[in-house]
This record gives structure tokens, C-alpha cells and sequence, in this order.
């Protein structure tokens, strides 16, 4: 059996220590704010605390897609050596980096002929898109084919549920995800609204709950209410600069369900500039995806 070379992008919000330790190479996706660019590198360059710091105290970030070339060099490393391809990506409905990941695929392709390259849009982002990076390792280093990992991938996808709750409205605003009306009476009523990704890999707002605590305990109640053979399953739960709210949440989850285990990381500053400080998210698989969008 030829070998395979497991990539991700930096949207999935996993350690840098798990990255590296596992040997995943990442496309880094660019942002810049302060008259200043970067790449997103797992927070090497830039803390992720710093980042949401920055934006607490005003900074307006621009983020962009990881470009086609950026995946073709990424990609070539791999063919060079004979070695298929499992690219785990960010949602396409979320950026545009899946569509530079395919026509570095195609450029590939006509160089290397013989390579397999398997392009797998989670429709999600985050610790979402990262707990099926880690599975892919688990099943590699359990010695399953590129076949398997990624037919069984593809099959959970539609079940990996995100929830999400934000603490600042205005990042909703700025990103277009809710109205100017809706975010000024949000902040007026303390309304701190639960969001889903839902089957085509987009932002929808679901649930209206006011005040941050019982924002928080609606999270857990949706994780009993929908995980699936959850003995058997690693969650994940990602913050943006609220590590205690993350372990309160974690409590609370644990206190009516019980998992195999539960990450917790920073939301980096991709995914972060359009959640905002204090955003917290929760990922496992369960029900089908909820696609109902409400008015807040």
C-alpha cells in the first residue's frame, strides 16, 4: 500500500503541538489588521490571547484565503515523494480556500498523474474541522487505507453538529451574520443567541437566550439532547480568550453526558475575527445538522 500524507489548514484550531507531533502540514491562512500581515500559524507569530486583546481594543482584521499556490507547494512536497493526499478543509461555505485547494489539486495532477488527492470539505471550521483531522490520524495509525478514512469522513459530515454563542454582537454585525437593529437590541436585552453551521456549511442563527450563563448551560443541554454513542466520542470545545467559560461549559457537559474525552483550544484569529472575544463553540457528532433559520 503507497503511503498518504494527512493535511489540514489553520482554520482547524488545532494545537500547534498536535500539529507537529503528528506531522500535518497546514496551509496557513493570511490576516492582517494595524497595518500589519500575517499568516495564521497556530498562533507561533501572534498569541491567539494578543489577537483577541487587539480586537477588544479595536482592531478591524482582514482575512483572506489560503491561495492556490500556497496548496501547490504544499501538495508537491507530498508528490514528490509517491505519497497520496488527505486535505481536510474549512468549510467552502464559510472561505474560499477550498476552491485554491482544488485547482492546486488539478496543477498537481497533470505533474503527478499517478497520485491520488482527496480534497474533504467538512463544513465546518475549527475544533470541528480539527476533530476530523484527528480522526484521520486515529484511523491511520490503526492502519486503514485513504479509502476508508476518507468514505468515513464523508459519512459523518452531515452529523457533525457546531453550536456556537458570542458575547459581542457587533463581530455578528461586522460579518454580516445578523442586522444592525438586531444587534443593537441584542446588546440593549442582553440576548446572546446560539448559532449552527448547517448542511451547506453556513452560519445560521437557531436559538435566542438571554444572558451569557444561560447561554452557556444551552450548549450543554444541546450536546445531551443530540450527541449520538457518546461514551465513544471526543468533543471539542474551542473559546476566544474565555478559557474559564470553556471549562464551565466542559462541567456542564460532563454533568449530564458522558464522553470518551474533551478538548478544549483557542478559536485562532481566522475563524475568531468574525466570532469576536468571548465566543464560545461546541463540536460532536449527533443528530443530523439543523438547517432552520430564525429571525434575531
Amino acid at each position: 500500500m503507497r503511503g498518504f500524507i494527512i493535511m489540514t489548514d489553520s482554520c482547524c484550531d488545532l494545537s500547534k503541538e498536535y500539529i507537529y507531533a503528528n506531522n500535518i502540514p497546514f496551509a496557513m491562512l493570511p490576516f492582517s489588521y494595524n497595518d500589519r500581515e500575517y499568516l495564521d500559524d497556530l498562533g507561533q507569530s501572534l498569541s491567539q490571547k494578543q489577537f483577541f486583546d487587539d480586537l477588544r481594543a479595536g482592531a478591524l482584521p482582514n482575512t483572506s484565503q489560503a491561495n492556490s499556490e500556497h496548496f501547490y507547494n504544499m501538495f508537491k512536497s507530498a508528490a514528490e515523494l509517491g505519497k497520496d493526499i488527505i486535505y481536510i478543509g474549512v468549510s467552502s461555505g464559510l472561505s474560499g480556500t477550498y476552491n485554491s485547494a482544488n485547482i492546486a489539486k488539478d496543477t498537481i495532477l497533470e505533474e503527478f498523474p499517478s497520485i491520488f488527492i482527496y480534497i474533504v470539505d467538512v463544513l465546518t471550521a475549527s475544533l470541528g474541522q480539527g476533530l476530523m483531522v484527528r480522526k484521520a490520524v486515529d484511523m491511520k495509525n490503526e492502519g486503514h487505507t485513504v479509502e476508508q478514512i476518507v468514505h468515513e469522513i464523508e459519512k459523518n459530515i452531515q452529523n457533525l453538529n457546531t453550536y456556537i454563542t458570542v458575547q459581542d454582537l457587533n463581530f455578528l454585525k461586522r460579518g454580516g451574520r445578523i442586522s444592525n437593529v438586531a444587534a443593537t437590541l441584542g446588546m440593549v436585552l442582553h440576548i446572546k443567541p446560539i448559532l449552527t453551521i448547517n448542511h451547506e456549511g453556513r452560519v445560521i442563527p437557531l436559538i435566542k437566550v438571554r444572558g451569557r450563563k444561560k447561554s452557556i448551560t444551552k450548549l450543554a443541554e444541546i450536546v445531551k439532547e443530540k450527541i449520538k454513542n457518546s461514551e465513544t466520542q471526543t468533543i471539542a470545545i474551542c473559546h476566544a480568550d474565555c478559557y474559564a467559560e470553556a471549562v464551565r461549559l466542559k462541567e456542564e457537559i460532563l454533568g449530564n453526558v458522558k464522553v470518551k474525552e474533551v478538548i478544549i483550544n483557542y478559536i485562532g484569529p481566522v475563524v475568531g475575527r468574525f466570532s469576536g472575544p468571548g465566543a464560545l463553540a461546541v463540536f460532536f457528532i449527533g443528530e443530523c445538522r439543523q438547517h432552520h433559520v430564525i429571525d434575531i
